[in-house]
């Protein structure tokens, strides 16, 4: 059984972490090296975390395994998106060597069970069209709802599939 916890302001490093472990192996071959990088600095800076926290509201999650203080990944969420009741998972990554454990299941399950506790009827999340986690959330039971472009500046697009799953 993995443990999910939430993080504190002095996890963020560790996110950030996790992040720039994760990507390269996550979006090398849709991505290019620039859309990687800049996308990390604008997502991930110690103080783009801070905001997301902070300001907008996100919650993050940590998973570790039992008895032991590595993190394996981490999910964040807000609830009741757009004034929805939907709760929007912003991100959710683990760290290559932990994939296929079941740490995505864990947080998903987290994040359902905050999700219900507050009332909402479903989750949200936007995944790159490219990305083979696309299969994962179509197996635990997100369907494809539409896709999206979304300008991020400096030339680059994140070219998405925006996925529910009711709850």
């Amino acid at each position: 059984m993995l443990n999910i916890t939430p993080a504190a302001l002095d996890h963020l490093p560790v996110i950030r972490d996790i992040a720039y472990r994760t990507w390269p192996a996550t979006f090398g071959e849709i991505l290019s090296p620039e859309q990687i990088a800049y996308m990390l600095e604008m997502m991930y800076s110690l103080d783009a975390l801070r905001e997301q926290v902070n300001e907008k509201q996100h919650v993050f999650l940590l998973a570790t395994e039992p008895d032991s203080d590595q993190f394996l990944g981490y999910a964040s969420y807000e609830l009741n998106y757009q004034n929805q009741p939907i709760t929007k998972i912003h991100k959710i990554y683990i760290l290559p060597e932990s994939q296929g454990k079941g740490v995505g299941n864990a947080l998903i399950s987290a994040v359902t069970d905050v999700a219900r506790q507050h009332g909402n009827t479903a989750l949200s999340l936007n995944v790159n069209k490219h990305n083979k986690a696309v299969r994962f959330y179509e197996r635990i039971g997100f369907a494809i709802a539409k896709t999206e472009t979304i300008d991020i500046g400096n030339g680059f697009i994140m070219d998405d599939l925006v996925m529910i799953k009711p709850l």
